[in-house]
Formats: C-alpha cells, sequence, structure tokens
C-alpha cells in the first residue's frame, strides 16, 4: 500500500481580514483567490491522476475570499487494486447533520484497499465552518447555504468557492456521486434514500433507482426533476445530476445528535452501493419491504412563533388532519397546519421555534 499524506495546516474558520477598498487591490485580490482556485484543482488533479494502485491520498484544499474568510475542504482519495468506477461520497454539507459524518469517518477507516475495484472519493466534512461552529444549514463565515449555492462560483465567497471546485472537479471525474444528509438541529425525519427522476438521463436515473432499492433503507423517495441545463442547481446532488451523473442521496440521522442505529444504516447503505456496481464486496441486500415515496408536498409556516406537533416522522397523516400549531408569546394560537393530502411525514420540524418560510413538514405519498 502507498499512502501520500499531505500536510495539514490549522486553519481559523472564522477569521476575517480587513481589507483597503481600492479598485487596483481589488483586482489584485481577485487575480489572487483565481490562482489559488487553480493550485487547489492542480493539487487534486494531481493526486487523482497518480497511476499507483493501491494507494491513499488525503488533503486539505484551502480556500480564501475577499471577505477575509478562510477554510478548507478535506478530501480522501482511495484507489483500489482494480481500475473501476468512480464513487464519490460527500458528508457535512450541513455542518450539524452527524450521523453521516460519522458514518463516512468509519468507512474510512474501515475500507481494505485490496478489496476495493475503482476509486472512492470521500469528502467526509463539506462545511468545515458550519461543522465546528455547530452551526445548522449555513457557513457562518459568509451565511450562505452550500447545499443552495451551486454551481458556485470562483471569484465568490468561501461558500460559492466550496460548491465551484465540487462542481468543477469532483462531479465531472465521478460515475456515482452520492450525498449524505440528515436531520439538522431542528429536525426530526425518517431514514430513507431518494433521486430524481430524470426522463431527460434514463440510465444514470434508472441506475440511482437501482442503487437506491439495494441500499438496504426501507423508503426509496423520488423527486421530480423539471431543471432546465441554464438553471442554477442549487442542491449538491441535483448539480451532479443536472451535469449528467448518476447522483442520489441518503437522509439518516435527526435532531443534530449522533444515533449509533443511524450511522450503521448509513454504512450499510454505502457498503450495499458499492457493492452494486461491484466495487466491494461487503452487502446485506436490499430491505426486504421497501415503501416508494413520492409527490411530496411541503408545509411553510408564515409566522413568527412557538411551534407544537404531537405528530413526529414516520406518522401516517389523512388530508386536512391538524398536524400542528404556532402560538405567541403567550400562548395564544396565532397559525394552524392541516396535511394537504394523505400521506406519511418524511420530516418536520421538531422544536418550538419557528420562523417565516420555515418547513413545518414534508409528506410524501407512500405505496408498497
Amino acid at each position: 500500500m502507498n499512502d501520500r499524506v499531505e500536510s495539514l495546516p490549522d486553519v481559523n474558520y472564522g477569521k476575517k481580514k480587513s481589507i483597503v477598498q481600492m479598485p487596483k487591490i481589488h483586482v489584485c485580490l481577485l487575480s489572487f483567490f483565481i490562482a489559488i482556485s487553480a493550485l487547489a484543482q492542480n493539487s487534486f488533479q494531481t493526486a487523482f491522476t497518480n497511476e499507483t494502485r493501491p494507494s491513499k491520498a488525503q488533503m486539505r484544499i484551502d480556500f480564501k475570499d475577499d471577505m477575509g474568510n478562510e477554510g478548507f475542504l478535506p478530501i480522501s482519495i482511495i484507489k483500489g487494486k482494480v481500475d473501476g468506477p468512480v464513487f464519490t461520497l460527500v458528508a457535512g454539507v450541513h455542518g450539524f447533520e452527524y450521523p453521516p459524518i460519522v458514518a463516512t469517518q468509519k468507512v474510512l477507516e474501515e475500507i481494505d484497499v485490496d478489496q476495493l475495484k475503482g476509486t472512492l472519493i470521500v469528502i467526509p466534512i463539506a462545511n468545515i465552518a458550519s461543522f465546528f461552529t455547530r452551526t445548522p444549514f449555513i457557513n457562518p463565515q459568509d451565511q450562505k447555504n452550500l447545499n443552495n449555492a451551486f454551481p458556485g462560483s470562483a471569484e465568490g465567497s468561501i461558500t460559492e468557492q466550496l460548491a465551484y471546485f465540487i462542481t468543477k472537479n469532483i462531479i465531472p471525474v465521478s460515475d456515482v456521486f452520492l450525498d449524505i444528509h440528515g436531520g439538522d438541529a431542528c429536525e426530526d425525519l425518517i431514514p430513507f434514500v431518494c433521486y430524481y427522476d430524470n426522463t431527460k438521463k434514463p440510465d444514470q436515473t434508472a441506475l440511482a433507482k437501482k442503487l437506491s432499492e439495494n441500499s438496504g433503507f426501507q423508503y426509496v423517495v423520488s423527486y421530480p426533476y423539471t431543471l432546465s441545463d441554464s438553471e442554477p442547481a442549487k442542491y449538491t446532488f441535483k448539480q451532479a445530476v443536472q451535469d449528467g451523473k448518476t447522483a442520489l442521496s441518503i437522509e439518516c440521522g435527526k435532531l443534530g445528535n449522533v444515533q449509533e442505529e443511524n450511522v450503521s444504516l448509513i454504512k450499510k447503505g454505502i457498503y450495499n452501493m458499492l457493492a452494486t456496481m461491484n466495487m466491494y464486496s461487503i452487502a446485506s441486500g436490499p430491505h426486504p419491504n421497501i415503501v416508494y415515496g413520492s409527490s411530496q408536498v411541503y408545509i411553510k409556516a408564515s409566522i413568527q412563533g412557538i411551534f407544537y406537533s404531537g405528530h413526529k416522522a414516520g406518522d401516517e397523516v389523512k388530508k386536512n388532519d391538524v398536524v400542528g400549531y404556532t402560538t405567541d408569546e403567550f400562548g395564544t394560537v396565532i397559525e394552524e397546519y392541516k396535511a394537504p393530502k394523505d400521506g406519511v411525514i418524511l420530516y418536520k420540524l421538531a422544536t418550538p421555534p419557528i420562523n417565516v418560510d420555515n418547513t413545518v413538514m414534508c409528506i410524501s405519498t407512500m405505496a408498497e
């Protein structure tokens, strides 16, 4: 085994530096950031194109923006003894979603390069600043959501640069792109695997469906795909779908905690998918009773207040059932929420604070 480990510099995640606002300096800074981006790209490409097998390469790709924010993207490239597909795992796009991060760490520890066929690209924590500051959903440095930033920008804020690097370097070399999420600090959800029903790319969609069905998850959810080629994808694995790749997502874990059963389920899903791609021999097979979800609807809040609900993720609801309500600070009900259709709650808000446009819950039509 030939391991190549680059030096891993310390980073001040919230660091900001004052920048003189002069056109000449701005142009120089812009040129500097473009040069840094090119250097990062070359570092990744050098490791990825290295023909040594089996091998492991670990690196931190550094980023800086013109607001003084600094950060990095940790990447592991694991090459099996035999050439084969390139399978990418991304966790920690939201740094408060812990089971995906822990599960990915365990896969990195366990994977046997001598048994692996093909290449694994692993980003164990995509949103480092969010993770270390325990910030839900966004990167606290620029207040942007990485899962709403794709395809990103080479000259943008730090979150936009992260999205751009993944778009331009990771997605193009991937045969399968798996984006792993869970319930953030305020979210309750049932474990499920999902993919986009992209009729424009039937082969990629069929493989995404097969990987989902073989994952070992009981709930397999499809989302409609209506994105044109010129629209920004925004979402991480939707960018991969737009770029013609086989892409899918796992949602597993909840409420900003580490549940060992969900860590194990994510690991099982990864190994089952790798086995489906004939890349690894460990597999437990599909769930014996797969339930298919589709036609998701979302209930949104239109008011700020204190949220109450007697329901939990996984509950069946009927159309017009009252599924929750919001009160003011004195306990007076100021908004009520009803199920717009029959279905199962995929995920829901599970903590009392609620704000305008918060998703109260997502309800999916289910069928075996």
